[in-house]
């Protein structure tokens, strides 16, 4: 790609967006998910701009989602000692099954308590395939959203991620537990009979789930046998040619016409780019006129 792209800097204006960069939030409506770009103070509505050319150009500085502080490279937004000493980013929070909070040992326990001891889903997802995830109650159905689910249906109700974790690795031994962002982006939206592998992952799996039960008490774990299917569609005009994935570590600027908006990606003509990915990245955005 070229800098002068859009004709050169006289057929660009920028709309005075500059900051770091935080997760695209997703407000839904009658009309599907309408997007947002959050830089710095300024949210930035990004539906309307649908078919216009946008440049985003990293400054080269990054900054911790935590403290704020510059840091040379970003450790999942975070600074390292950010990294290593929160809970938000231990090793927990991708693997629940693994917590530790009852060995005394959780990095912040009164976080812990906020947020992992509450209501879990535990859900079924169409991103192209079907996968297995966990979500707070309250992020639902945002959670969804995030992963560019075209379909989702809740499964299990449970009293803490742990649990939710529990169930998770019991249904990912016959579905997947991850999302391949090329999969989800290039899916055509085919629905997938979620309830029919619901039925049959609460067959697969009967003894263990009425094990965990016995354990842990059936108030704790409640499976969900009837659950309306959430469905979307995503606020996209067409899929570009190639799906080449934007990287600001490599790419100072991504540069091309905004097509839409599918999980937390912005799909451009030229290529795509997560923008969750690149949360505490100091960027400008600029749009054609």
């Amino acid at each position: 790609m070229t800098p002068d792209m859009f004709g050169g800097d006289a057929a660009m204006t920028s709309i005075g967006a500059a900051g770091v960069l935080d997760k695209m939030p997703i407000t839904v409506t009658e009309d599907g998910p309408q997007y947002s770009l959050l830089i710095g103070k300024q949210s930035v509505p990004l539906n309307p701009l649908r078919g216009k050319q946008i440049r985003l150009e990293h400054t080269g500085r990054i900054f911790c989602q935590h403290c704020g502080t510059q840091t040379k490279k970003s450790w999942q937004g975070f600074c390292y000692d950010h990294f290593m000493s929160l809970a938000q980013a231990d090793s927990c929070i991708m693997s629940p099954e693994k917590c530790h909070f009852d060995q005394g040992t959780c990095r912040e326990p009164e976080w812990g308590e906020r947020n992992c001891f509450q209501t879990h889903y535990v859900y079924l997802a169409n991103t192209g395939q079907v996968k297995v995830g966990i979500t707070r109650g309250t992020q639902v159905p945002t959670r969804w959203l995030d992963q560019g689910a075209h379909q989702a249906i809740p499964v299990a109700r449970v009293r803490s991620r742990y649990l939710a974790g529990l169930i998770e690795v019991l249904f990912k031994q016959h579905v997947s537990d991850k999302t391949n962002w090329r999969t989800m982006l290039k899916s055509t939206d085919e629905s997938l009979d979620l309830a029919a592998i619901r039925d049959q992952l609460f067959n697969d799996c009967a003894d263990d789930l009425r094990d965990l039960q016995s354990q842990h008490g059936i108030q704790a774990i409640q499976m969900i046998g009837q659950a309306d299917i959430y469905t979307v569609i995503y606020p996209i005009e067409k899929m570009p040619e190639k799906f080449n994935s934007f990287n600001f570590d490599k790419d100072a600027a991504v540069e091309g016409q905004l097509l839409g908006m599918k999980g937390q990606y912005l799909i451009l003509d030229t290529g795509v780019i997560n923008i969750r990915r690149f949360s505490g990245y100091e960027v400008t955005l600029k749009v054609q006129e």
